[in-house]
């Protein structure tokens, strides 16, 4: 039985444009660049060029009311019958006087662009540098296989982390070739003489073992290497739990000796496939940070600008725009109402992201410029210990924006100063009160706690209930987990791995 009734209900709508707005928010500059190429393929009413400000009334004067866009979206997914993207050629006749000159042409590029050659230049990866380097061995066929076969079996890091007899299995059952851990062992035995000094090592201590004695061969009386290779065969436990007494006890070292042992083994490589080593030949490509914003110092005055890099001004196809004035004065061509949608549609499209792309730079700069207020004297100074504490509320106060606008804002982005990078999240942190009723940010606790650890004797360093007694004379009152925590945050170890002899 169907019944009426009226409902009460609140909701929420978001349109499109404050959606497009809130994505490009949330990217950084690099990010956005790809964003705008990927519009550009996408859309054929946007093109590079800073726009005209005619251009830019006339393509007003060419949009549609929020009625009748409405109506093109619903008049859309009627005609689109599924389909994702549209084509102007799927609205134009087939005669061919109508094809246009651009389908004609081998390039669709202009006659003013350049013809540039990119040189693209990849340098040889971690195991294709190896697997060069058997090639220089004597082997057979099959044992050339087995070493490859091994090789790829390593990580990243330049280790083999699986046993010997699980790549005899594989090899027995996936490529039908027999083989003894005794062979595979000779075979790793080889590798191991490749550079980089250390490859395919089963663990750590072996790694760092294979680069001493790569080094005494080619210096096999130093004393130094010498006693560095005992400390890493007969007391390797010892030597990483710091234990040097009980080192210099074992092997009659006398402290002097034992110091450049040490500090020979910590010259050496523990990530020798290229992680924390020499990445332009091994290893990955570092991250790369691209500043979203420079703040430079001048004449003593902070001076703001968002770093637009290789992002593209965007305007409007003038072409496309010509075509549709054409269309609409003209009644002769055919299919003229599906060309006017079409164009139509996609200057919409064209418009609200240009407008998108400009509302974000003007919140990233209203943003950034609040940040650099209310940080003055840290922006002036470059010195941390000048950091006020700062919360998303006390921007988005000053602002008007949202907390959660403010939060898009500086999640990813960066600063570059006169002074260094710094992510835009670093500058916001909590605050406590001082023994002296001052507030202080969580960022002068981690550096005043830095300066302390830098500071202390490396033969007996500071537990953390030293240093929260050290603290408390400075007039901070922190427990004892927050400096375990602030010390874990600034990636410091504890007191007994900070030792040194």
């Amino acid at each position: 039985m169907l019944k009426q009734g009226l409902q009460q209900k609140l909701g929420l709508k978001i349109n499109p444009l404050q959606i497009q707005l809130i994505k490009l928010l949330e990217l950084p500059t690099y990010q956005l660049e790809q964003r705008i190429k990927e519009e550009l393929e996408q859309n054929p009413l946007l093109e590079e060029g800073e726009e005209e400000h005619e251009l830019s009334a006339e393509s007003s004067s060419l949009e549609d009311s929020p009625d009748e866009r409405e109506e093109y979206e619903s008049e859309e997914e009627e005609e689109r019958g599924g389909e994702d993207e549209f084509s102007l050629e799927d609205y134009m006749g087939d005669d061919g006087d109508d094809i246009p000159e651009y389908r004609l042409s081998s390039s669709n590029a202009s006659r003013e662009d350049e013809n540039r050659d990119f040189i693209i230049s990849q340098g040889a990866s971690f195991r294709e540098s190896l697997i060069a380097q058997l090639g220089t061995r004597t082997l057979t066929e099959e044992d050339r296989h087995i070493a490859e076969y091994i090789i790829g079996n390593m990580d990243d890091d330049g280790y083999l982390r699986r046993d010997l007899e699980n790549i005899a299995d594989d090899l027995a059952f996936g490529a039908g070739i027999e083989v003894s851990e005794d062979k595979l062992l000779y075979l790793l035995k080889v590798i191991q003489e490749f550079e980089p000094a250390g490859v395919g090592a089963r663990d750590l201590r072996e790694c760092l073992l294979l680069q001493v004695e790569h080094r005494l061969a080619e210096n096999p009386d130093n004393k130094i290497l010498l006693s560095a290779k005992a400390v890493l065969e007969d007391c390797f436990e010892e030597f990483s739990r710091k234990h040097y007494e009980k080192i210099a006890r074992k092997l009659r070292l006398e402290d002097e000796e034992l110091k450049q042992a040490i500090d020979e083994i910590l010259k050496l490589n523990p990530k020798p496939g290229g992680v924390a080593g020499d990445s332009s030949l091994y290893g990955h490509e570092a991250e790369k940070i691209i500043p979203d914003f420079i703040l430079d110092l001048v004449d003593g005055e902070l001076q703001l600008s968002l770093n637009t890099g290789d992002v593209p001004e965007l305007r409007i196809n003038r072409s496309y725009l010509n075509m549709l004035e054409y269309y609409q004065k003209n009644e002769s061509p055919k299919n003229k109402k599906d060309v006017v949608f079409f164009v139509k549609y996609k200057l919409n499209s064209a418009r609200s992201f240009i407008d998108a792309v400009h509302q974000r730079n003007n919140t990233l700069m209203l943003t950034m410029t609040a940040i650099v207020q209310f940080q003055k004297h840290f922006f002036l100074s470059g010195d941390e210990s000048m950091l006020k504490p700062m919360i998303l509320k006390d921007i988005a106060d000053i602002t008007g924006l949202d907390v959660s606008t403010v939060s898009r804002v500086s999640n990813s982005k960066y600063v570059q100063t006169w002074f260094g990078i710094y992510a835009l999240k670093d500058f916001f942190s909590g605050s406590m009160q001082t023994t002296d009723g001052e507030e202080v940010s969580t960022g002068e606790l981690k550096n005043a706690l830095k300066i302390l650890i830098d500071e202390e004797d490396k033969r007996r360093p500071f537990t953390d209930d030293e240093l929260v007694e050290m603290m408390g004379k400075k007039g901070y009152q922190i427990a004892r987990r927050t400096i375990a925590k602030y010390r874990q945050m600034l990636d410091i170890p504890v007191a007994r791995l900070r030792r040194e002899i």
